[in-house]
């Protein structure tokens, strides 16, 4: 098969809230080599993004290069109400875009970011490229040409109405409540962190978690691992890298009494997490060399 992507590398960094304070993103369409630069309210955080390198190696954690550090700053210093340097930056973190290669472009600034679909001589459907934020219509588009492919009755797409879970027609929450981004389940997470009075109580002085979080990561939403709670269930990793470290052993302690581990398991999810986390601060293990 001919090789049909280009992996590109785009990094991110993550400052305080008085970097871009208020409610309002700021997006430079064209910076000095061509890419969009961004700035975006987050979490209580300022979201500053993002590069566009050409990678050759992929890896499973990919880490920003030491120039897209230099280059996010810099610009950053451009727009925002003080300029941000190192010692500002809570988290950085990268991922890596499956860009449909033409065969022609220099710069992966100039690839497709769209989908695209191939059928081969076989019949096989190959859906490439795109990105998380279109895949309702990636995974529409894949099914009704495998549909076509394999003769099948044409049935009326109902990705676009699917309801995620914790969907509700209306927030009951404000805007600003910690708990909003769960939705529906808000209410019944409120009670459970009444059901004892630490876990009320914030995993961590710089994040916006409480301790009850970590229990319902684990009774309701499949977490197994300290990595699962401060990454994945809740943003604690990106918010404040730091702070995620610290508040590591709490949610070991929380995961141990509600799953059964003891207290190997809880020292080794501690350390393994540390060793992930620190590769989000700049001077952990910090950025990549070029």
């Amino acid at each position: 098969a001919t090789p049909v992507i280009r992996p590109s590398q785009g990094a991110h960094l993550v400052l305080s809230r008085a970097f871009l304070p208020g409610r309002t993103a700021i997006m430079i369409p064209k910076t000095d080599d061509g890419r969009v630069l961004f700035a975006i309210p987050w979490h209580g955080r300022t979201l500053v993004g993002t590069t566009d390198n050409p990678v050759k190696s992929l890896s499973i954690e990919p880490r920003p290069l030491a120039e897209e550090i230099e280059f996010l700053l810099s610009h950053a210093a451009r727009y925002l109400s003080k300029d941000p340097v190192e010692s500002d930056v809570l988290s950085t973190f990268a991922g890596l875009r499956p860009l449909i290669s033409n065969g022609h472009a220099e710069s992966t600034a100039k690839l497709s970011r769209e989908h695209a679909l191939l059928t081969s001589k076989s019949g096989l459907v190959t859906i490439t490229g795109g990105k998380w934020t279109t895949y309702r219509r990636m995974g529409a588009d894949a099914v009704d040409r495998a549909s076509e492919v394999a003769d099948l009755p044409r049935q009326p797409c109902a990705t676009e109405s699917l309801h995620l879970h914790g969907w509700q027609d209306a927030p009951t929450e404000t805007e600003d409540d910690a708990f909003a981004v769960y939705g529906s389940d808000a209410e019944p997470l409120i009670r459970l962190c009444t059901e004892r009075p630490d876990w009320s109580e914030p995993l961590h002085p710089s994040l916006p978690y409480r301790a009850g979080e970590a229990v319902w990561a684990a009774r309701h939403e499949s977490a197994r691992t300290v990595e699962d709670v401060l990454s994945r269930r809740t943003r604690a990793l990106l918010l404040d890298a730091r702070a995620s470290i610290e508040a590591a052993p709490r949610v070991a302690a929380l995961l141990a009494e509600e799953l059964g581990f003891d207290d190997l398991w809880q020292q080794s999810q501690v350390e393994a997490y540390r060793e992930l986390a620190l590769g989000y601060i700049l001077g952990g293990q910090g950025a990549a060399s070029g």
